[in-house]
């Protein structure tokens, strides 16, 4: 069963986004942003869901151990998903080149799940 970290400030949308992981099969564990990165390095997720925050800027401080766990596994995993204010893509948000999808808020299931079956599920991760 794949692992996946929810990391973000916002305890609703950590509930929202673990109901959504957990409805797939797989295994939610939420953090905050000050926290996460001692979990990420012992968990090794499938996938990391960022909860951007107003102004995509709440993860950034996990972007370096992400980056070095990328470069371990010597793949783009884990994923990286961003909850995002503003719709768009990596590029056109200006966003580190470690964020695979960005879906926009507000969470549902019909934005997150596709996602999440795209890069878990069905191994694209």
């Amino acid at each position: 069963m794949s692992k996946i970290l929810i990391v973000g400030k916002s305890r609703i949308n950590q509930v929202v986004v673990s109901k959504i992981i957990e409805r797939l099969g797989l295994k939610p564990t939420s953090e905050t942003p000050e926290t996460a990165a001692k979990v990420l390095l012992a968990l090794v997720p499938g996938a990391i869901v960022l909860d951007g925050g107003p102004d995509n800027k709440d993860c950034e401080a996990l972007m370096p151990a992400i980056a070095a766990l990328r470069q371990a596994s010597g793949q783009s995993r884990p994923s990286v998903i961003l909850l995002s204010n503003r719709n768009g893509t990596p590029e056109n948000l200006s966003l580190s080149g470690l964020i695979d999808v960005v879906v926009a808020k507000p969470i549902t299931s019909d934005r997150l799940q596709p996602v999440l079956n795209r890069l878990i599920v069905y191994g694209h991760a």
